[in-house]
């Protein structure tokens, strides 16, 4: 019998400036994307010292909408509509750019002054393309607000989508799926065909029997469409499970921004050039309360 799982992918480390380094997953030359899932990156856990912090300026996106999911610390995010939330473990924090926004990230100040542990997974998850100049908008959803619950001995929490019965808050105009899982203990559940039509496996740390092939965390395992497959988690594995329909088309990416049109990723980068000189503009908005400068287009 074949095996169920089609891809294996090594992240790949990159380092964001500030010492900040990340393991980069998706994209990935030869899996683009999976479900409409075009960027998947894993970060920490690293540690900050007091006074130190995770600082990401004012920045653009357009025709995507931005997850950042925590295990540790904290983040502070801002953007052009208003929004300043702090964004915590277990919670849902879903930023749909639409036809352009703005937004930056930094270490909440209580904790800059205490210092902190982050650890996380920042993923874009591409917009249908007749829903890419939609409105911005930004949605959070709390930790006891997401379905939660267990199965065969494995703690689920439905982040976007919706799994063995239980569906998430979030709003998404495609199919989709994002699911959380952990265990204290050995846990033995089947990942049914049903859950999306694109499905893959991140485990963030401990180990698995995926279909009786055994995989440590740190890779993810892209498995086949129209396929059951059974897993096993090790005690103490931490995962996600991510995908959804399959995209239609091609979507380009060039920076932060997201498009099935090379036209508007062009537009758009004028657009921004011109938001950074005049200190924002009607497309790419300041953001409120955040003083910082703007991070300029690459090569200029």
């Amino acid at each position: 019998m074949s095996s169920p799982i089609t891809r294996i992918i090594e992240p790949r480390s990159r380092d964001l400036g500030g010492s900040f380094r990340v393991r980069r997953v998706l994209p990935f030359h030869a899996q683009r994307t999976v479900g409409p899932f075009v960027f998947f990156d894993h970060f920490g856990p690293v540690d900050y010292a007091p006074g130190e912090g995770f600082d990401v300026n004012p920045h653009p996106h357009i025709g995507l909408s931005t997850v950042t999911y925590l295990f540790d610390g904290a983040i502070r995010h801002q953007d052009s509509l208003g929004t300043d939330v702090v964004i915590r473990p277990g919670a849902m924090n879903w930023m749909t750019a639409g036809h352009g926004i703005v937004h930056s990230e930094h270490t909440p100040e209580e904790l800059r002054t205490q210092g902190q542990s982050m650890h996380g997974l920042q993923t874009w998850v591409a917009l249908p393309d007749g829903e890419e100049d939609c409105e911005p908008s930004f949605e959070h959803h709390a930790a006891d607000s997401l379905p939660e619950f267990e199965i065969s001995g494995a703690r689920i929490r439905v982040l976007a989508g919706e799994a063995w019965g239980k569906a998430s808050p979030v709003k998404f105009p495609s199919p989709i799926l994002y699911v959380a899982l952990e265990t204290e203990s050995v846990a033995e559940l089947t990942l049914s065909s049903e859950l999306a039509e694109e499905r893959a496996l991140y485990l963030v740390c401990g180990s698995a029997n995926v279909a009786g092939e055994f995989t440590d965390a740190g890779v993810m395992l892209v498995l086949e469409s129209g396929v059951d497959v059974a897993i096993k988690l090790s005690p103490g594995t931490k995962g996600v499970i991510c995908g959804g329909a399959k995209l239609p088309g091609k979507k380009r990416i060039e920076w932060n921004l997201v498009s099935s049109s090379q036209e508007k990723i062009d537009q758009a980068k004028i657009d921004w050039t011109a938001a950074v000189q005049a200190g924002g503009n009607l497309r790419f908005p300041a953001v409120p309360g955040d003083e910082n400068p703007w991070i300029p287009l690459p090569g200029n």
